[in-house]
Parts: structure tokens; C-alpha cells; sequence
């Protein structure tokens, strides 16, 4: 038996973005059709650190596919030459059982996940959005500025960091990738008063973004806390906002941007959160008015890491690339 093996450079070069955003809606659409086998993700966590260890097994029947996820999450890396998220997909045939390809993780996730947002971004911004703003500096927010140019033509972009340097060795590289003008701020406030599409992409455990600043119709994506004990939004926020979630019991589970609210009784308990899947499906409008404040809360999930794989191993036999060894 043969399984194919794709590094990092050969994820980037055969998964681009727009083909990604697709991809990613397409698969939301399946979850939200009950096509896809989705169990919350055991973590195991590193003691005395913030490390996490976690498996992200799915299955989907559209696809006739299984995979899984084992990736690391170590936060300290954000801003260092290694990824706070490394790990491996795996893909297996959904007929027979037979394991197909070991690919990198870290990149897959860094693609997903903007793509993700990008799906949203396109769902529930303002047709006429022309500025935007990213808060934080590392791979996501790279990622996030190919998904958001892929969905909206800003003109403006706002860059700000805790790490000035990297806020603006950023914003020099998008420069020369975008066509738009980019502005390094010194603070977040700044930044999000003035954009109407954010992207929270930060480790921060405390939020980064305050609900005051939000003017009337932004769209925020808050992506960078997946746990229940961090957040990136404050409690205004959530109160201020129609949520879209990427799944109900992901975000009931693990999302501390919508749990802490709920502990402090700022939102029911109770809450319905729309997933996006159910928006793409028809299930629901998203944006009702223009001057509505949307959210867009995302975890990540494996059936998004499934998806890349499935398309990955098609795309990478047609062309013949990566590497096949015997296993």
C-alpha cells in the first residue's frame, strides 16, 4: 500500500485561497444537512503551560471520506520562526478503511480557517465594505488578508499588534501583494473604529476588541480563541452583535468569546447562535440591515480539515504531485 505525503510548500502551492472558500462552503453547507460526523475534539492539555494537544476526527458522507487532525498548539511561537500549530492531517478512503495521505497540518489550518472567514466575510459584510482592519500580526493574519482581498475589494487596512515590528513588516509584505493602502496603528481602538470588516487573529486570552468601538454595520470574524476560558471580544460585543457560529455545540463547548458572556449573565444561556452552514443552505437571511453589527465566531473544525484533504489528494494525483512511499 501507497499513501501520499504532501508538505507545506506543496499545500500552498495546490491549495489557493478562492478554490479554498469554496471548498470550506461547501462543506458547512454538508454539516448543516446532517452529512458529516462531527464529535467535539478531545484536548489534552500540557500541564503548567497554556500548550494543548488536541485529535480532530470527521467523516463525511458527501465526500466518502475520513480523516483526523493530531496537531499541537503552543501559543509562545506566535512571532518565532515555528508555527504555534503544527501537526498532520490524515486522510482515509470512507469505502474501505485504507489510509490515503499524511499532509501538513499547519498549513491546511492556516488556509481553512481564513478561507472560513472569508466565507462568512462574503455571507454577512456589507456589499459596500471597503476597509478593514487585522488584529494581530502571525500566520492567520496573512491568511486572512488572501481571504478577505478574495472576498471584498477593500481600499483601506488597518494593521495593529501588541509587536509593532511585526505589525509593520506585515502590512510591508501585503503591500506588495494587495492593491490597497495599509496603515500600521498603535492602537487597536484606532483600528476598529475605523474598518468595516475586523479580524481578530490574536493569542491574546483577555479581549483585544471592545464593543464601543464597533461603529454601526461591521462585520467582525473573532478567530483566535478556541477555548472556554479566553476571549478576544468583550461582553458589549456579543450583546451588540448578531452571532453566526461555525457549529452550536462547538461554540456551547468551547468559544469563551460567547461563554464567558453567558457566565456572567450578560446573554441567556439559552441562546440560539445560527451556524454559518444554515445560512449558506437558505436556512436563514444573516445581515438583516446595513447598520447591523455581525459576528462571526470561529472555532475551526475537522470536517474543514477533511475537505482541504479530500480535494488535496484528488488535485495531487491529476498532477502528480508530493511524494508516495509505502507504508
Amino acid at each position: 500500500m501507497q499513501i501520499l505525503i504532501l508538505n507545506k510548500r506543496e499545500v500552498e502551492s495546490l491549495l489557493p485561497m478562492r478554490k479554498c472558500i469554496d471548498l470550506m462552503a461547501d462543506a458547512l453547507v454538508s454539516l448543516a444537512r446532517g452529512q458529516v460526523i462531527l464529535p467535539l475534539r478531545p484536548v489534552l492539555r500540557i500541564p503548567d503551560s497554556p500548550n494543548a494537544f488536541a485529535l480532530m476526527p470527521a467523516y463525511s458522507k458527501s465526500l466518502r471520506a475520513i480523516g483526523t487532525k493530531l496537531i499541537s498548539v503552543f501559543p509562545g511561537n506566535h512571532g518565532t520562526e515555528v508555527d504555534s500549530h503544527q501537526g498532520a492531517v490524515i486522510l482515509f478512503d470512507g469505502a474501505n478503511g485504507s489510509p490515503l495521505a499524511m499532509m501538513d497540518a499547519a498549513s491546511i489550518t492556516a488556509i481553512r480557517t481564513a478561507a472560513v472567514s472569508g466565507v462568512a466575510t462574503r455571507q454577512l459584510a456589507r456589499k459596500d465594505a471597503s476597509t478593514l482592519a487585522i488584529l494581530g500580526s502571525g500566520v492567520q493574519a496573512r491568511a486572512h488578508l488572501d481571504a478577505m482581498f478574495a472576498v471584498r475589494p477593500f481600499k483601506k487596512v488597518f494593521v495593529w499588534s501588541r509587536n509593532a515590528d511585526h505589525a509593520r513588516a506585515l502590512a510591508a509584505k501585503a503591500a506588495s501583494t494587495h492593491r490597497a493602502d495599509f496603515e500600521v496603528v498603535a492602537d487597536a481602538s484606532t483600528a476598529v473604529e475605523n474598518a468595516d470588516v475586523v479580524c481578530t487573529v490574536t493569542a491574546s486570552r483577555e479581549p483585544v476588541l471592545l464593543g464601543k468601538w464597533l461603529r454601526p454595520g461591521t462585520h467582525v470574524n473573532a478567530v483566535g480563541a478556541s477555548v472556554p476560558t479566553a476571549r478576544e471580544l468583550d461582553t458589549e460585543t456579543i450583546k451588540r452583535a448578531e452571532v453566526v457560529v461555525d457549529r452550536r455545540e462547538s461554540a456551547l463547548n468551547e468559544a469563551g468569546d460567547l461563554l464567558i458572556p453567558m457566565r456572567e449573565g450578560a446573554i441567556p444561556s439559552d441562546r440560539v447562535f445560527v451556524e454559518i452552514g444554515e445560512l449558506l443552505s437558505g436556512h436563514d437571511r444573516g445581515r438583516q440591515k446595513d447598520d447591523e453589527i455581525t459576528v462571526f465566531k470561529s472555532l475551526g473544525l475537522a470536517i474543514e480539515d477533511l475537505a482541504a484533504a479530500h480535494y488535496l489528494y484528488d488535485r495531487a494525483k491529476r498532477e502528480q504531485a508530493g511524494t508516495w512511499v509505502e507504508f
